[in-house]
């Protein structure tokens, strides 16, 4: 990643919680001059403090990289500091949820180049994907650059419309809670077994994560892996015909995404 210029011009993180931090530790590692990093962070965490970046202290003229990364509730307080950033000279990067390209427009004005983009939590240990979208003025170097830049955190896929980003969130975005509460199931179900507690949560989460790798590593798609493991009239059928079964796991996850996808509509509106 090519940081020469953001190294000249500075970065300016508005919001520096537990995803920016993820972020900075992979910038930094990566050749990010601690000096042009700047931070608006009320509450820095001890690690953020010891990192040796400039923390609401005086802000550069004219950053290279505005980074936005509060929460949606604060971002009326907050879009004012930075707002002298717009207007092209400064490329406004989100990972603020819920908070539409257009809103940055008003905040920021015309001309801006504004780059929105959609991680979810997995991002903390390195481990999410994030989708990205442009307005009209961010070019396919800004494009490339918050690629690049938020890569340090996971998987990035560029999105052809902002419309998008609401499936997005109900796949990506809220898809962690979604596992996470099939892993609390496993492990409930294995209690359930008399296995002990402990051993059982160990059992629901190696198996979901072991399981999510070889999915992600191997060139055979999941059917495959799923028919790979299945014994013609074996244990694994003998489960997988109540998941896949009428009104099993596919219509039930369907309905899950869906409803994620419409509350992000609704919330957008």
């Amino acid at each position: 990643m090519d940081l020469s210029e953001v190294n000249r011009r500075g970065l300016v993180m508005l919001g520096c919680g537990k995803m920016g931090s993820a972020m900075l530790e992979g910038w930094l590692a990566t050749g990010l001059d601690v000096g042009a990093v700047h931070i608006i962070e009320p509450k820095p965490s001890d690690w953020l403090q010891g990192t040796g970046v400039r923390i609401n202290g005086d802000l550069p003229a004219d950053p290279a990289v505005l980074m936005i990364a509060v929460k949606p509730q604060m971002m009326e307080e907050a879009l004012p500091r930075v707002a002298g950033f717009g207007g092209g000279g400064t490329l406004i990067l989100s990972v603020a949820a819920g908070t539409p390209i257009n809103a940055y427009v008003d905040a920021f004005g015309p001309g801006t180049r504004i780059i929105r983009s959609m991680p979810n939590t997995p991002a903390a240990v390195g481990k999410g994907i994030t989708a990205i979208v442009g307005n009209a003025d961010a070019t396919a170097a800004d494009m490339d650059l918050a690629e690049a830049m938020l890569g340090t955190i996971g998987q990035v896929v560029r999105l052809s419309t902002e419309a998008q980003i609401d499936a997005v969130t109900g796949i990506s975005g809220s898809g962690p809670a979604y596992i996470f509460y099939m892993i609390d199931a496993l492990a409930a179900a294995a209690r359930a077994e008399g296995l002990p507690e402990d051993m059982a949560m160990q059992l629901a989460k190696a198996t979901v994560a072991g399981a999510g790798a070889l999915a992600e590593q191997s060139d055979e798609s999941p059917e495959q892996l799923r028919i790979n493991v299945t014994s013609p009239n074996g244990t694994t059928q003998a489960g997988l015909e109540v998941l896949m079964g009428e009104g099993g796991l596919a219509p039930l996850i369907r309905r899950t995404v869906a409803a994620a996808t419409a509350r992000s509509r609704e919330l957008r509106k």
